[in-house]
């Protein structure tokens, strides 16, 4: 055989072990699984009318597949999805399945953990609250600060109906009393006391705040005696 065949024979056998080894590889990623635990995000499809009270944000679903199709993975492309009903009012106790787990195809759900979320659905309401002014600081020496007035002194809120009823009232942004002596006016924002009452009008007041300042009585002189009538 002449040097020139051998070594296209050589070529030729270094490029069959080449393919064999990358289809065999191929053959492995697509044959051979794997397994991936992912933190997916959970939705929740709630009836017209009510709200979820601190719901469960993330569970942990552990996946199965091809190694390539592991390997490909994004954990933002894997969900769960959670269906409520008005027959689950209050506290309810939901059971999760590989029904309720969105994921790329190719890959099974393992389990998820935990396998089981507390939900609490609550009727949502709207209401009207009133406004109580929050004043910070200290006024000027001797200025005395009267009863503010608010104007609307209610606003309409929206939201679960037990937080509401706890709420009682709103408070406005802080409004400082820091230097000052006179009746003055601001227009401020209409605060939440929880991110699930939402504040749907107006969202500022306006509130005036009655001041007086009194004169210090100037010290009597002990040198100057009061003066006697003569009769």
């Amino acid at each position: 055989m002449s040097e020139t065949a051998r070594t296209w024979g050589l070529r030729l056998l270094a490029l069959g072990i080449a393919v064999g080894i990358w289809f065999n590889a191929s053959l492995q990623d697509r044959l051979v699984s794997s397994e991936r635990l992912v933190e997916a995000s959970v939705s929740y499809n709630r009836p017209r009318g009510f709200m979820i009270i601190n719901p469960v944000p993330s569970v942990n679903v552990r996946l199965r597949g091809s190694k390539k199709a592991i390997r490909k993975l994004q954990p933002f492309t894997v969900d769960v999805t959670v269906e409520l009903s008005r027959r689950q009012e209050g506290m309810a106790t939901i059971e999760l399945g590989p029904e309720n787990v969105t994921a790329p195809d190719g890959l099974d759900v393992v389990s998820i953990e935990p396998p089981t979320i507390q939900v609490e659905l609550e009727p949502e309401i709207t209401q009207r609250l009133p406004v109580v002014a929050k004043l910070t600081g200290e006024p000027a020496a001797g200025a005395t600060v009267q009863e503010p007035e608010i104007f609307p002194n209610q606003v309409l809120v929206s939201g679960p109906a037990s937080m509401i009823a706890h709420a009682g009232h709103l408070s406005t942004s802080p409004i400082s009393l820091d230097g000052r002596a006179i009746t003055f006016e601001v227009t401020v924002s209409v605060a939440s006391p929880n991110p699930l009452i939402q504040i749907v009008q107006p969202t500022q007041v306006n509130v005036k705040v009655p001041m007086t300042i009194h004169d210090e009585p100037k010290p009597q002189d002990s040198k100057t005696k009061p003066r006697k009538d003569k009769r």
